[in-house]
């Protein structure tokens, strides 16, 4: 994958489009004050024309040579793609989970737009999503289709990413990690966090007392006045100064932190040598704290951390390898996967996108489903509901793994 990053990179350098946009907004702005001017004054309609034919012709020209090298860049990232992935097709099904589930696909679509601050696409996006909603015909994959009400056809479930006030958190978050990122400002992190100090809390987040600890670190080492060595007595105090106003609060939760900062001053200026080195030298700890304040402010809004589009595509990524390989053997020995919701190998994905514990059932060795889930008997032992009700047959029966018998109606559903 480093070849196409490097086309990649030289793709984004050759090939700007800002150049292309710019003269094209020329052109546009040209022939819009033109016709401004003949709707003043119709007679001049003529002899306005005749001006506008040369420097329309001029700017069509340079348009066509920005997006000459725009073409030429795209077509060696192309020829780079059908290099790297030479005709693998991609594997194929009959039943296609999301075909009868356009408007989740577009929540997602929407969702991940303004996730990524790209709130006028978004925008564009959810309205012509809006007065467009796709269609689905009855099919064999689609026609037992049990969808929630609130999923229905022809509701795209965009009401709340419509909504002003959702961008607007948006907005708000972005302009949190702008001044936090790039000017090493904190208060507007911390405000925020001061506001939902009371949902912070009730999730056990450590988010404020981080937000406090980076600034006291920050003013220790300088804070806006850099390197100055000759201040370090000042940057002390101010330091001091800021832990006495507001780690109060904190002293509970978090004294043993709280020690450890304030006891590295004993070691000024030789903190690289000290045991504090990585509280006050860790280059990675901005945007850390970035990361977790990302984190808690979407879960306050009910998301996760990364975009669920995002994430479904990483995936779908690293699996698509592994099903071209089951595809071509399943071809070779002319056998077929019939089961829906289940893999019939193990997919490698990292930790990070592990979500969901499962169940396999002791007696049938099938992981359960929502449609088969898994049941918890009175002696403790669980086993899936298909298993339940083959060994009962509606009446007690004998736990499989202990002496002791139930009833079905006593056992009860684990939720995983």
């Amino acid at each position: 994958m480093d070849s196409l990053l490097e086309e990649h990179e030289k793709l984004s350098k050759k090939a700007p489009l800002s150049k292309g946009l710019r003269d094209v907004q020329q052109t546009i702005d040209m022939l819009t004050k033109a016709r401004d001017s003949i709707s003043d004054n119709p007679a001049s309609a003529p002899i306005m024309l005749a001006k506008l034919q040369n420097p329309v012709k001029a700017s069509f020209d340079v348009i066509k040579n920005d997006l000459g090298d725009v073409y030429k860049s795209l077509g060696i990232w192309s020829k780079a793609l059908d290099k790297k992935f030479k005709g693998k097709p991609l594997p194929t099904t009959d039943y296609d989970a999301l075909s009868s589930q356009p408007s989740l696909i577009n929540r997602a679509i929407g969702m991940h737009l303004l996730r990524e601050g790209q709130f006028s696409v978004a925008s564009a996006f959810l309205t012509e999503a809006s007065s467009k909603p796709l269609r689905t015909s009855p099919s064999l994959n689609n026609m037992n289709d049990k969808r929630p009400e609130h999923l229905a056809e022809g509701d795209l479930g965009m009401d709340t990413l419509s909504s002003e006030g959702l961008r607007k958190q948006f907005a708000d978050m972005y302009y949190i990690l702008e001044e936090m990122r790039n000017k090493k400002n904190l208060l507007p992190a911390t405000t925020w966090a001061r506001a939902n100090s009371t949902s912070l809390e009730a999730r056990g987040s450590n988010l404020e007392f981080e937000l406090g600890r980076l600034q006291f670190v920050w003013l220790f080492t300088g804070g806006p006045y850099g390197d100055d060595r000759s201040k370090l007595a000042e940057y002390q105090q101010a330091a001091l100064a800021y832990a006495r106003e507001e780690f109060g609060n904190f002293q509970s939760r978090y004294l043993r932190e709280i020690q450890q900062l304030t006891g590295a001053m004993a070691f000024c200026p030789n903190l690289l040598e000290s045991p504090y080195r990585h509280i006050f030298h860790n280059d990675a700890a901005w945007e850390n704290l970035a990361m977790s304040f990302t984190r808690e402010f979407c879960s306050l809004l009910g998301l996760s951390a990364d975009s669920p589009l995002y994430i479904a595509s990483t995936a779908g990524a690293i699996a698509l390898p592994t099903l071209l390989k089951l595809q071509t053997i399943m071809k070779e020995k002319r056998t077929e996967w019939t089961t829906q919701h289940e893999l019939p190998v193990e997919i490698p994905l990292p930790p990070a996108y592990q979500f969901h514990s499962i169940f396999v059932c002791p007696v049938s060795k099938e992981q359960t489903t929502d449609l088969n889930p898994p049941m918890m008997m009175p002696c403790g032992h669980v086993i899936a509901h298909e298993s339940l009700l083959r060994l009962s047959k509606s009446s007690r029966f004998k736990c499989p793994y202990c002496p002791g018998e139930s009833h079905p109606r006593d056992a009860k559903k684990v939720f995983l």
